[in-house]
C-alpha cells in the first residue's frame, strides 16, 4: 500500500472542501473566510473579467430553510443600495445544491484589525460614524442587522466603511420604497422562535441575549453599535467624558434609555468630532470653556498674539 504524504492529504482536503463552480461563470481562486452558516471565497467572474467574493452555504445538510436563509440574505443586501453596504451581483445554486451569492470583492481589513494599526481616536470615530450611517439606512428600510461587531465592519483600501454579514438580519416592516420584494417578506427573519438567541455575546443587547425576538427593534442594533464604540475606546488613554457618555447611552440596559435610532447616535458622534455639545453629556462651565477654546484654537492664538504685541509696544514706548 502506498501512503500519501501530509502535503498530498492537505491538497485533497482542500479540493474536497472547495465549491464546484464549474456550472457557473465563476472560477475558484481561494477561501477568504468562513462563519457559522456560510464560507466566503474569492473567485473570478469570467464574463466581466473581475474578482468577486462568493458566499456559499457551508453545511452538507442542505434544507429548504437554509436555502431560504441564504437567498433571503442576498435579497436583503441587494435592496440596501448604500455606499456602506456591499452590493450583491448574482445569486444561484451550485451543482451540489448549495445556494451561493456573488458580491463585490472589497480589499481591506476588518475594523478590529484596522483599529490595531490606527490609534487616532478621531479617525476611529469617523469610521464608526460611517458604520452608524449604513446601519441607519438599513433601519430606514425596515432591516435590523442583529450581529454588529468589529469583525462585521470592513475598512476598504480607500478608507470606505462597509457593514457586512446580514445573514441573521430581521425585517421589521416593508420598506417605503417602490421596489418592495414580497418574496423577502415570506422568509422574514422575524419568524425566529421566541427564546432563540442570535448574535455575538459581547455585542448583543440584554433583550437579544434573553431571546426576546419579538422585542427586538432598531435599539438592539444601537446597543451593538455602542459595544463597537466601547471596543474602539477601551485602549485609548484619554477617550473623553463625552465619548464615554455616548457609549454609555448607546449601551443602556433599558431600551428607552438608549438613542432611539442609529441616526441619533451618528449625530452625537458628529457633534463630538466638531467640538459641539453632545446630547448624552451635560458639560460644566469649565468644560464648556475648554471645548470652546479647543474649537477656536486659531482665534485664541491670534488674540493672545495681539495682546502680547500690545504689551510689548506699551513697555517699549515708555522707555
Amino acid at each position: 500500500m502506498k501512503w500519501l504524504s501530509d502535503d498530498n492529504l492537505d491538497h485533497l482536503r482542500t479540493i474536497a472542501r472547495n465549491p464546484d463552480f464549474s456550472a457557473t461563470k465563476y472560477t475558484f481562486v481561494k477561501e477568504l473566510g468562513h462563519g457559522g452558516m456560510g464560507t466566503v471565497y474569492l473567485a473570478e467572474d469570467r464574463e466581466l473579467d473581475r474578482l468577486v467574493a462568493i458566499k456559499v452555504l457551508n453545511t452538507p445538510e442542505i434544507t429548504e430553510d437554509l436555502r431560504n436563509r441564504m437567498v433571503r440574505e442576498a435579497q436583503i443586501i441587494a435592496r440596501l443600495e448604500h455606499p456602506g453596504i456591499v452590493p450583491v451581483h448574482d445569486v444561484g445554486v451550485l451543482p451540489d445544491g448549495r445556494v451561493f451569492y456573488a458580491m463585490k470583492y472589497v480589499r481591506g481589513s476588518r475594523l478590529d484589525e484596522y483599529a490595531a494599526q490606527h490609534s487616532s481616536l478621531r479617525d476611529r470615530l469617523r469610521k464608526f460614524q460611517a458604520a452608524c450611517d449604513a446601519v441607519a439606512f438599513a433601519h430606514a428600510h425596515g432591516v435590523i442587522h442583529r450581529d454588529l461587531k468589529p469583525q462585521n465592519i470592513m475598512i476598504g483600501s480607500f478608507g470606505e466603511v462597509l457593514v457586512l454579514d446580514w445573514g441573521v438580519a430581521k425585517i421589521t416592516k416593508k420598506p417605503t420604497t417602490d421596489y418592495t420584494n414580497e418574496s423577502v417578506q415570506s422568509v422574514d427573519g422575524s419568524n425566529t422562535s421566541a427564546g432563540t438567541v442570535i448574535g455575538t455575546r459581547d455585542y448583543m443587547s440584554p433583550e437579544q441575549a434573553r431571546g426576546e425576538v419579538s422585542q427586538l427593534d432598531e435599539r438592539a442594533d444601537v446597543y451593538s453599535l455602542g459595544a463597537v464604540l466601547h471596543f474602539l475606546l477601551k485602549d485609548q488613554s484619554r477617550p473623553g467624558k463625552a465619548a464615554q457618555a455616548i457609549c454609555a447611552k448607546a449601551m443602556a440596559s433599558a431600551r428607552d434609555d438608549r438613542y432611539s435610532t442609529a441616526s441619533e447616535l451618528s449625530a452625537d458622534i458628529g457633534r463630538l468630532l466638531d467640538a459641539e455639545p453632545v446630547s448624552a453629556y451635560r458639560e460644566n462651565v469649565i468644560e464648556k470653556v475648554g471645548r470652546w477654546v479647543g474649537k477656536n484654537r486659531f482665534l485664541v492664538l491670534l488674540v493672545l498674539a495681539y495682546l502680547l504685541m500690545r504689551i510689548f509696544f506699551i513697555f517699549t514706548s515708555r522707555r
